[in-house]
C-alpha cells in the first residue's frame, strides 16, 4: 500500500470514527431526556450508545411478535409511534392495547426471560428504534443499577395498573351493593321470626323475647303474611287495651302491611317507609310467600358499614346469634376496602384483625360456662389466621396452650379445655369459620398440650423431619396467640427460633419440601393448568402461588431469628439480615401481593351467595393485563425459590 493509500484509508477511519462518535454524542443526548437513562452513569449511557444500532421501520411494518422466536433485541422508540396489541384469543380490555412513543421501551418482560414477546409491535407511522442486542440488554442489566431498577419498577407499574383496573371494577360492584339500587332479596332479615294467627299474645311475646326481637310477622298456613306485632303494638294494643295474654295474635296484629317482591330495590322499600310512615317493609317472592323483613335500620346500615360500629356490634354480642350479623359486616367491609384499592397486605390484615375480634368474642362468651381461673393457658391461631393473611375463604386451625405443674392434674385440665374448645369450634362453624377437614382445631387433644409439650412437639419434628413432621411445621410454626396469656406463646417461639437455627439439616429438609411445588409456568405455553385433578384449565393460585411465597417466607425466618409471621414482614426483615437486595425483595413482594390480590377478588367475585369461593382461577378467563402480571408474579416466585435452592444446595 503507499503512502496516499494509507493516508486515504487513515483520513477513512478517523471520519468513521468521527461519525460514531457523533452518532454516539446524539444517542447520548437522546437518552439523557428519558428515565432511566436520565439518572444512569456516563459510561453506562456511552456503552448502550456504542452497543445499540438504530433501525428504521415504516408504517404498518411488524417490529416484533411471537412468531418471531426468542426476542433478540431490546427496543427504545427514537421517533414515531409504535402500537402493541395482545395475540392471540383471549379475554381483553383497554389494556391489551398499548402506544408507546418516543422514550419508551419494548419488550422488557420477554428480553429479561429470554422468551418470545406475547405482543405484536407495529409501527403505526413511520418508526426510528434503537435496538440493544439482549446479550448487551442482560449485561446492562448487571452493570447498572439505575437500569435494573427501571426494569423491575416496569413490573410494578403493570401492578399498580392492575390494582386500578380492579379498584374500578370492584367500585362499581361496591357501589350497586351499598347504594339503594340492591335488590331486597340481599336485605335484612331472610329469617323472620313468625307465627300463626292462633298463637295466644303470651306465646308470641315469648318468642320474641327468646329471639330477641323487637316485631314478628304473622303468617298463614300458606307462609303468607296476614299481619305484624311490635312493641309498639303491645303497648297500644295489649297493655292499653287490657287484651288478654291468651287472647290469638290476630286480635292483637296490625293488619296494614307493606309488602314488595324480592327483585324490589332498597330505594322503593324507602321511598314506601317515607311515603307510607312505617319502619318495616316485608319482602315476599312471586307467589306472595314471606321470604324476608326490611328495616329502616337495615337500609341505614347498607348506607354504611363502619369499623367502629362492625367492633362494637362484637364486642356487645350477647350471644352467637348476636354475632353473625357482624360476619356478614366484616365480609362487607373488606370487600368496600378492595373497591378502594387496598393493597393485598393491608386487607388480609384486616380480615384477620376483624376475625380475631368475632373468635374472642366467642371464647368470652363460652368462658361463662367454664371457669379456668388461676390457670395460665392461651388460645392459639394457625396457619393463615397465625400469619395475618386470611381471605375470605378459610376454615378453622386453632391450638390451646396451658401451664400445669402438677403432672397428676394435666390430663384431667387438658379434658376440661378440650370441652370447652369443643363448644368455641363449634360456635365458629356457624359463625362462618368452617371445622377443619385436617381436624386442627383445639377439641383435637393433639393440639390441646401445656407449654412444655408444645416445646417437646417441636423439637421432635425437628429432629427427625419425616414427611408429616415437615407438614406440621408449615402448619403448626406459623402461630399466634389470640387470647390469654401472651406469654406462653412467646416462650414457644423462643424455643423454636432455638431449636430452628442450631438445625440446619431440619431447614435444608425444609426447603427441599418447599421446592417439590413449582410455579405452572409452562416452557412452551404460558401456563400449565392441567395440575389440579379434574380441573383443567384451571391454576390453584394458593397451592402453585401465594404458598411458594409463604414457604420461602418460613424458611429464612426460622434461619435468621425472624420472630414475625406474616409472610411479607418475614422476607422484608430476613433480606435485610440475609443481605438479599432491596430491590429483587421488593418484585418478590409484589408478585405476592398480586396473587393474593386476585384470590381476594375470585374468591369474592365468584362465590355463590352465602358460600365462599375457592382459588381455582381459570388464566384464559384473565384480562391481557392481569395473565401478564400473573405469569411476572410466577416468575417472581421461581426466583425466589432459585435462591432458596442455592442457599440450601438442593438438587
Amino acid at each position: 500500500m503507499t503512502t496516499v493509500d494509507q493516508s486515504i484509508a487513515q483520513t477513512e477511519a478517523a471520519l468513521r470514527k468521527e461519525g460514531r462518535q457523533r452518532m454516539a454524542g446524539a444517542t447520548i443526548n437522546f437518552l439523557k431526556k428519558h428515565a432511566p437513562f436520565n439518572k444512569m452513569t456516563r459510561d453506562a449511557l456511552l456503552d448502550f450508545a456504542q452497543k445499540a444500532q438504530l433501525a428504521f421501520y415504516p408504517a404498518g411494518s411488524t417490529i416484533v411478535g411471537p412468531d418471531s422466536g426468542n426476542v433478540r433485541y431490546f427496543y427504545l422508540i427514537e421517533s414515531g409511534k409504535v402500537q402493541a396489541r395482545q395475540a392471540g384469543e383471549v379475554t381483553v380490555t383497554e389494556y391489551s392495547i398499548l402506544s408507546l412513543s418516543a422514550g419508551e421501551s419494548f419488550p422488557i418482560g420477554a428480553v429479561t426471560a429470554g422468551r418470545p414477546s406475547t405482543n405484536n409491535y407495529v409501527a403505526v407511522e413511520d418508526t426510528f428504534c434503537y435496538q440493544l442486542p439482549a446479550d448487551d440488554f442482560m449485561v446492562l442489566m448487571t452493570t447498572s443499577p439505575e437500569f435494573t431498577l427501571f426494569c423491575t419498577q416496569y413490573i410494578a407499574s403493570l401492578l399498580n395498573q392492575s390494582r386500578q383496573q380492579l379498584q374500578q371494577q370492584f367500585a362499581q360492584r361496591a357501589s350497586d351493593q351499598q347504594t339503594l339500587n340492591s335488590p331486597l332479596s340481599g336485605i335484612g332479615s331472610r329469617n323472620p321470626v313468625t307465627v300463626t294467627p292462633n298463637t295466644p299474645v303470651r306465646s308470641a311475646m315469648e318468642t320474641m323475647s327468646q329471639a330477641r326481637v323487637g316485631s314478628l310477622v304473622v303468617i298463614s298456613e300458606e307462609r303468607k303474611p296476614v299481619g305484624m306485632f311490635t312493641r309498639s303494638d303491645l303497648l297500644d294494643r295489649v297493655l292499653l287495651a287490657d287484651l288478654p295474654h291468651s287472647a290469638p295474635i290476630s286480635e292483637a296484629m296490625s293488619t296494614t302491611l307493606f309488602i314488595l317482591e324480592e327483585q324490589a330495590t332498597a330505594y322503593d322499600a324507602m321511598l314506601a317507609m317515607a311515603t307510607h310512615g312505617i319502619r318495616h317493609i316485608l319482602v315476599s317472592d312471586a307467589e306472595g310467600k314471606l321470604t324476608g323483613v326490611v328495616s329502616e335500620r337495615d337500609l341505614f346500615a347498607l348506607q354504611r358499614v363502619g369499623l367502629r360500629q362492625i367492633r362494637q356490634s362484637i364486642e356487645e354480642a350477647i350471644n352467637v346469634d348476636a354475632l353473625l350479623q357482624s360476619v356478614t359486616d366484616v365480609r362487607q367491609l373488606s370487600f368496600n376496602m378492595l373497591a378502594q384499592g387496598i393493597g393485598a397486605e393491608q386487607l388480609t390484615q384486616f380480615i384477620s384483625a376483624l376475625n380475631d375480634a368475632i373468635t374472642r368474642r366467642v371464647i368470652q362468651l363460652n368462658l361463662d360456662k367454664h371457669n379456668f381461673d388461676g390457670i395460665d393457658w392461651a388460645w392459639l391461631a394457625f396457619g393463615s389466621e397465625g400469619r395475618d393473611e386470611q381471605t375470605f375463604s378459610t376454615d378453622q386451625d386453632n391450638g390451646i396452650v396451658f401451664i400445669c405443674d402438677d403432672a397428676t392434674a394435666l390430663d384431667t385440665l387438658r379434658q376440661r379445655y378440650l370441652t370447652f374448645a369443643l363448644d368455641v369450634n363449634k360456635d365458629l362453624d356457624r359463625c362462618g369459620f368452617p371445622l377443619c377437614k385436617g381436624n386442627i382445631m383445639a377439641s383435637n387433644p393433639q393440639w390441646c398440650l401445656s407449654l412444655e409439650e408444645w416445646k417437646d412437639q417441636f423439637s421432635q419434628w425437628i429432629r427427625q423431619p419425616h414427611p408429616d413432621a415437615l407438614l406440621n411445621a408449615t402448619i403448626f410454626f406459623d402461630f399466634r396467640p389470640l387470647f390469654g396469656k401472651h406469654d406462653l406463646a412467646e416462650a414457644m417461639r423462643r424455643h423454636l427460633l432455638q431449636q430452628t437455627q442450631s438445625s440446619p439439616m431440619f431447614l435444608r429438609a425444609m426447603a427441599k419440601n418447599a421446592l417439590d411445588v413449582e410455579p405452572p409456568l409452562g416452557k412452551i405455553r404460558d401456563f400449565l393448568t392441567d395440575l389440579e385433578p379434574g380441573q383443567p384449565g384451571k391454576i390453584d393460585l394458593k397451592k402453585y402461588g401465594s404458598r411458594i411465597f409463604v414457604d420461602v417466607a418460613r424458611i429464612y425466618a426460622l434461619a435468621s431469628g425472624v420472630h414475625n409471621t406474616n409472610s411479607v414482614q418475614r422476607l422484608r426483615i430476613a433480606a435485610k439480615r440475609l443481605n438479599i437486595r432491596e430491590d429483587e425483595i421488593n418484585a418478590v413482594l409484589e408478585g405476592l401481593d398480586f396473587i393474593q390480590l386476585l384470590r381476594l377478588q375470585h374468591q369474592y367475585l365468584e362465590g355463590e351467595p352465602g358460600v365462599q369461593g375457592n382459588n381455582l382461577i381459570s388464566p384464559d378467563k384473565l384480562n391481557e393485563l392481569d395473565r401478564r402480571i400473573l405469569k411476572e408474579s410466577f416468575r417472581q416466585a421461581r426466583k425466589i425459590q432459585t435462591r432458596l435452592k442455592l442457599d440450601y444446595q438442593v438438587n
